[in-house]
């Protein structure tokens, strides 16, 4: 594999087999399937960045380059982009592991951002760490 096909150094913070439910009418992966991966995953990490409930407010720079096909092995990894007083900003990239070998490529990749909740339900100071 050649450097630009390696996924990030880090563990990935969600990974699913995309499955026939989550096809649109081509047959591919719906990238609305994809894209609330991408969400859970990222929201999991700002989670536990901000030590509880987060929201999201916001999906920008969201970028589809490869379909996802049935049977792909998905892998969903993010990184803390921004920290600000109550919002958290995670890069995320999607790579998939082909069904029929072990060939991996980035298929999608967007910037989530998320705000710290209260129990209040309404915008927290994220801790310092």
């Amino acid at each position: 594999m050649t450097e630009a096909a390696v996924p990030p150094p880090v563990e990935p913070a969600l990974r699913a087999i995309a499955m026939p439910a989550d096809t649109n009418p081509n047959g591919d992966i719906f990238g609305g399937w994809l894209l609330a991966q991408m969400d859970l995953a990222g929201g999991s990490i700002a989670n536990q960045r901000a030590r509880g409930r987060v929201a999201t407010v916001a999906i920008e720079a969201m970028t589809f380059h490869l379909p996802v096909f049935v049977g792909d092995e998905v892998s969903c990894y993010g990184i803390v982009q921004r920290i600000g007083r109550t919002s958290i900003t995670v890069a995320v990239e999607t790579w998939v592991r082909r069904r029929d070998g072990d060939e991996r490529v980035k298929v999608t990749q967007g910037v989530f951002t998320y705000v710290a909740i209260g129990a209040d339900r309404k915008p927290r100071p994220v801790p310092n760490d």
